[in-house]
């Protein structure tokens, strides 16, 4: 077959194959060197950089019970929705795109079930027309739907319920935001996912890398496979922030900031990013490039690298490179915390940013591990105390601190080893992250959802 015919998309998918094939469940990278790594890490780019509209946990649920309509054939005449923590916490605040400002489970799951596109993925609701969503209230108030905590382990698992007459389908979605792991139709499961399926595992071997492999994929891959991902990370990314700054969404972080402070590129690049977050968070219905199953960190790995790189009129290799690095440094450190926890993913994705401004700066490889760790010793606790409109004023301070950590890692400051939590070396500290967020911060995870839910 010859790779050069094949759509970006396309070869994308057949390396992703490829990789599965060639370098199932590896135990060390030597074995299979550089080109092994290029294809993992090309793979999980792909399977990461995906457009979402809307904050992802509703539209997760969304999604599901587009699925739950699909197999029943009709709209379901009730719901009983089952929900880990984690998915409670992150959506009962935030706004779900295309209902004319309604928050919750139900609502999501309702609409989806009513009116989503289940081949749209994280896209699910954005075929809705104006018709369409003046309904979603009086669908939302006629089918009854009912909400249960779902224990488990997975931090991002649910199950979606729909009946419709003698029909019942469920639909279970677990640690992945659009991964369905389970179907059933009156009981007979019509789909199970295989546990040891090879492209699944493939695709997330990035914490078998180092730091130093990630920057120098960044500085050295030939990223043409991914130049439509990178282009659409910019072009939409940058759309919704102006959307942010023109129009009023949640408490307008962005253009306070824009009205308020400084007209140079650090204030810019904070403004930009809050405003995306403003937008994003209050039922915008303009799509988001996510990194790590999440809008926030998406905007978060880019908007300040992409406003940096205008300032600098740096060429669009260096941008591309630069987005690259931001992207995999974020996923790296989230690989050791998972998609959803008590740690604010935002930390992550500004170390991410951090790194590629420095990267865009001329800093050397020692440089940007240094700005990374400094923004990890810096932001570490921050809490994610769910999704909502006040998730913007959280970006605007790692993008702030962040600008800090790049100035101090080119001026060879550099936090040490045994400052807290910090360890020698990037790859040494992502793990001491990791256990911070899963195992330090579980009681905490516990406690925030007790405080978010006390009316």
């Amino acid at each position: 077959m010859c790779l050069a015919i094949l759509p970006s998309r396309m070869l994308i998918r057949y390396l992703c194959l490829l990789s599965a094939l060639f370098n199932k469940r590896k135990t060390n990278q030597e074995k299979y060197g550089m080109v092994a790594m290029k294809l993992d890490l090309f793979c999980l780019l792909q399977k990461e950089m995906i457009l979402a509209l809307g904050c992802t946990e509703p539209v997760a649920l969304a999604y599901a019970g587009a699925v739950v309509k699909k197999h029943l054939g009709a709209e379901p005449e009730g719901m009983i929705i089952h929900c880990s923590p984690n998915i409670i916490k992150n959506v009962k605040s935030v706004i779900v795109p295309q209902t004319n400002g309604m928050k919750g489970i139900d609502v999501a799951c309702i609409t989806g079930a009513c009116f989503g596109d289940a081949e749209k993925g994280l896209e699910v609701l954005s075929m809705m027309t104006k018709e369409q969503t003046a309904l979603c209230a009086s669908r939302a108030a006629s089918i009854p739907c009912k909400i249960k905590v779902l224990k488990s382990k997975s931090a991002l698992h649910f199950i979606v319920e729909g009946y419709y007459k003698n029909t019942h389908v469920s639909v279970e979605v677990k640690d992945e935001h659009t991964r369905i792991v389970r179907i059933t139709r009156n009981n007979n499961i019509i789909f199970a996912e295989e546990n040891d399926s090879p492209l699944q595992s493939s695709n997330d071997d990035v914490e078998s890398y180092t730091v130093n492999d990630i920057i120098h994929f960044a500085r050295h891959v030939d990223y043409e496979p991914l130049r439509e991902q990178l282009s659409q990370s910019i072009d939409c990314n940058l759309e919704i922030a102006h959307e942010g700054l023109q129009k009023d969404y949640g408490i307008n972080v962005g253009k306070t900031l824009l009205m308020t402070g400084d007209n140079n590129i650090r204030n810019l690049a904070k403004s930009y990013a809050a405003a995306a977050s403003d937008a994003r968070m209050s039922g915008c219905s303009l799509p988001v490039m996510i990194n790590s199953g999440s809008g926030n960190q998406g905007i978060t790995v880019s908007l300040p690298v992409i406003m940096y790189a205008r300032h600098i009129n740096a060429t669009e290799d260096n941008l591309f490179r630069a987005l690259i690095l931001s992207n995999l440094i974020a996923l790296y450190e989230k690989s050791f915390i998972g998609k959803l926890s008590a740690y604010c993913g935002v930390v992550c994705a500004s170390s991410g940013a951090a790194a590629a401004i420095t990267f865009l700066k001329g800093g050397n490889d020692y440089q940007i591990e240094s700005a990374v760790i400094n923004t990890l010793g810096t932001l570490s606790g921050i809490i994610c105390d769910g999704a909502k409109p006040s998730c913007a004023a959280k970006i605007a301070g790692c993008v702030d601190t962040a600008f800090t950590c790049v100035e101090m890692a080119l001026c060879h400051q550099r936090m040490s080893d045994g400052d807290g939590i910090v360890k020698n070396g990037l790859d040494k500290m992502a793990l001491s992250v990791g256990n911070l967020a899963c195992d330090g911060m579980r009681v905490t995870d516990q406690v925030i959802l007790k405080i978010m839910l006390e009316q």
